[in-house]
């Protein structure tokens, strides 16, 4: 039987390839503000974008199940884009490529005192996912004021924001999606990607893969040293040598700057079934 293929990537490689993320970002968002005009709103995406925007190239993937929901038609075409990305890269897309999470991380950016958010709160994102994605919609139609795009703060930021310019007069959104796009920008000065950690039903998505995707993140406790690099490195409180492919985790990469921590792809390393000792512990 053939071995899967494993990719290792070398530690500066890794670590470069951490570095160049904001650029990656910032690349992506030449796909989906659609430079070539090109308005594919029939076609899913794979990320958090309101394509009321004038500059959306591709729809909202959870916009689009939120109306599909309404008229009680199930969207095969999104759920099927969503099973493909999260099955090949997880969390990846949302670390990498999302427009709204680049925009947190650009926030955070800023020099103010930062805070941790407990793990627990992530189950917000089913939450949001099955209340106002999925019940809200069949129940009470799209007209009902807890109807998930009329809270979206992406739809206040991209779609009321990008009408104003495009349009050239003011869009003003509702009192709730003000309210909660204030709320997201402030608590993102604060701590890292409250949305997508606490609220976002597409992140809540991806995350169900993390732990069988093709990308997979791999701890080996043979090279670790206790030295707690990894740990650091995460600023969503994973605990890597515990839980690496944790649905909290966006796949940012900053923590494979620790020789314990590799990434392969469509394969896994056998563990290691102790962890490295210490020089004086071997010579005892």
């Amino acid at each position: 039987m053939a071995r899967p293929m494993i990719a290792n990537i070398t530690k500066q490689r890794r670590w470069n390839l951490a570095r160049i993320r904001p650029w990656v970002q910032t690349g992506f968002l030449a796909v989906w503000l659609d430079p070539l005009m090109l308005r594919w709103h029939a076609v899913p995406g794979c990320v958090f974008h309101c394509y009321a925007c004038p500059l959306a190239t591709v729809a909202c993937p959870i916009g689009l199940m939120a109306q599909f929901a309404a008229v009680h038609v199930i969207p095969l075409m999104a759920i099927g884009v969503l099973v493909v990305v999260g099955a090949l890269v997880g969390t990846a897309v949302c670390g990498w490529a999302c427009p709204f999470g680049f925009m947190q991380d650009l926030l955070a950016r800023i020099p103010t005192p930062k805070f941790s958010l407990p793990s627990w709160m992530g189950h917000g994102r089913y939450l949001t996912l099955i209340g106002l994605v999925l019940i809200v919609p069949v129940l009470l139609g799209a007209e009902h004021w807890l109807f998930f795009c009329n809270v979206c703060p992406a739809g206040a930021l991209e779609g009321a924001m990008g009408q104003s310019i495009y349009r050239g007069q003011l869009f003003i959104p509702n009192t709730i999606k003000i309210t909660v796009t204030i709320l997201v920008l402030g608590l993102a000065l604060f701590t890292y990607r409250p949305w997508c950690r606490v609220l976002c039903p597409l992140g809540g998505i991806f995350a169900l893969f993390n732990r069988g995707s093709l990308l997979y993140l791999h701890y080996n406790a043979g090279r670790c040293t206790e030295c707690n690099l990894c740990r650091s490195r995460c600023k969503y409180d994973v605990k890597l040598d515990q839980s690496i492919n944790n649905g909290s985790c966006v796949r940012c990469l900053e923590c494979t700057n620790c020789p314990a921590i590799t990434v392969t792809i469509a394969g896994r390393e056998p563990e290691s079934p102790q962890k490295h000792l210490p020089a004086s512990a071997t010579e005892a």
